[in-house]
Formats: structure tokens, C-alpha cells, sequence
């Protein structure tokens, strides 16, 4: 799902829209530019992309909100390629559902090797995954406990997606961090600790634990 893909690339800047157009279709992928959302949403009515490059700072609205309602209507990988680089910016953009994020300035060897990292592992993705009395719906971030929707947040969701695909390993925290969060730990191990202690709640009396290894980190396994 690399070459060929199709790419909905929006960008107001004009200079580094056709410069990123330019550089994505010497790669062999078909490029649907927009400058803003309006252009977005037009692009999309026409074609479903693969993966979605999105500013944040756009004319018409904020890539955020788009963000959020293409979330609730799609499953389609996004790369977040903006000037905000702050911290919470990276943490807001990812908890609003962004796969991966990107501050400008970027070259483009770093942005065409997050463009086939995202398709890579959006195409590895499956629709569902069961195991025992969970049920995980990738498409629509829903997790189905004995048939029942556990109410997850996206943080937890992706959470516990990790957690599942990861059954029976000892997980650091620094691991879970850098996979769920998408960037390194520093001194954010409290969040690691608030989410799974959540999570343990929703699972109590599933046959599923997130057990703690002293020293080594979390482990997910049926009882």
C-alpha cells in the first residue's frame, strides 16, 4: 500500500504545497492538494485518500476540528505537518487522533520516510481483533467488553490496542509512552500510570490483567 498510494496533502502555504505535491509525486503517489478545508472536504467527496498530510493553521478553520470529524467518519492515517511544535501541541494533536507530527521546518528525507511509516503500519492494521471476551474495533476506536462498549477515551484505546497486540510482553513505560504518545517519555511517566489504572478498572471481572513487573514495567494477560 506504499507506491500508489493517494495522499490528500492540505497546506495553505502555496510554495510548500507544490513543493511537497512535487516531491510525493516523484515518489509515484497520486497527490490530492488542497489549500484549505473547504478544498479538503471537496478532495474527499471525490476520493477516499490513504493518508491524510493536514496543517493545523488553515484560512477556513482549524485542522484539529477537521481532525476530529474525519475520526468520527474514517480511519484514514494522518500526519500532522504544522509550525505548532510545542509540546502540547504534539500531545493534543495525537490524542485528537493524528498517527504521527511533524513540526516545519522538516527535510524531505524525514518527511517521505513518516509517509511510508504511516502507510506501513495503517495497511498492518486489522478492522477487529478478539481476544477472549474483548473486542477491539479498530475502525471506530471501540473496544466491546462481552459484547459491551467500555466507553474508552482514545488515549485509553490506544492503550489497550498496544497492550493487546503485545500480549504476554513486559512493557516499560518508556515503551508505552514513545508507542501511545508518540514521542519520548521525559517526565511524563504519571500519564503511563493514570491510563492503565483507569484501564484496570474496566477490566475488572474480564479475565484480562495489566499486572505490574517491580522494576520492568506492565504486562497484559488472560488470567
Amino acid at each position: 500500500m506504499d507506491k500508489n498510494a493517494t495522499i490528500l496533502l492540505v497546506e495553505d502555504d502555496l510554495k510548500l504545497l507544490n513543493n511537497n505535491r512535487l516531491l510525493l509525486e516523484r515518489e509515484g503517489y497520486k497527490v490530492l492538494p488542497a489549500e484549505n478545508l473547504a478544498e479538503a472536504r471537496k478532495q474527499m467527496e471525490k476520493v477516499a485518500p490513504d493518508l491524510a498530510v493536514l496543517d493545523i493553521r488553515l484560512p477556513d478553520g482549524s485542522g484539529l476540528d477537521f481532525l476530529a470529524a474525519l475520526r468520527r467518519a474514517s480511519t484514514v492515517p494522518v500526519l500532522l505537518l504544522t509550525s505548532l511544535g510545542t509540546d502540547d501541541d504534539i500531545i493534543k494533536g495525537l490524542e485528537m487522533g493524528g498517527n504521527d507530527y511533524l513540526s516545519k521546518p522538516v527535510t524531505a528525507g524525514v518527511f517521505l520516510a513518516r509517509i511510508r511509516a504511516a502507510l506501513r503500519n495503517s495497511a498492518s492494521v486489522p478492522e477487529t481483533l478478539t481476544k477472549g471476551a474483548l473486542t477491539l474495533r479498530f475502525a471506530s476506536s471501540q473496544a466491546l467488553l462481552n459484547g459491551v462498549d467500555m466507553l474508552l477515551s482514545q488515549k485509553e484505546f490506544a492503550l489497550l490496542s498496544f497492550f493487546v497486540q503485545h500480549e504476554r510482553q513486559t512493557l516499560t513505560v518508556e515503551t508505552l509512552y514513545e508507542k501511545v504518545w508518540g514521542q519520548p517519555m521525559n517526565d511524563n511517566s504519571n500519564a503511563v500510570k493514570f491510563q492503565i489504572s483507569r484501564l484496570r478498572k474496566k477490566l475488572e471481572g474480564s479475565g484480562h490483567t495489566i499486572s505490574a513487573e517491580y522494576g520492568e514495567g506492565y504486562r497484559f494477560e488472560m488470567e
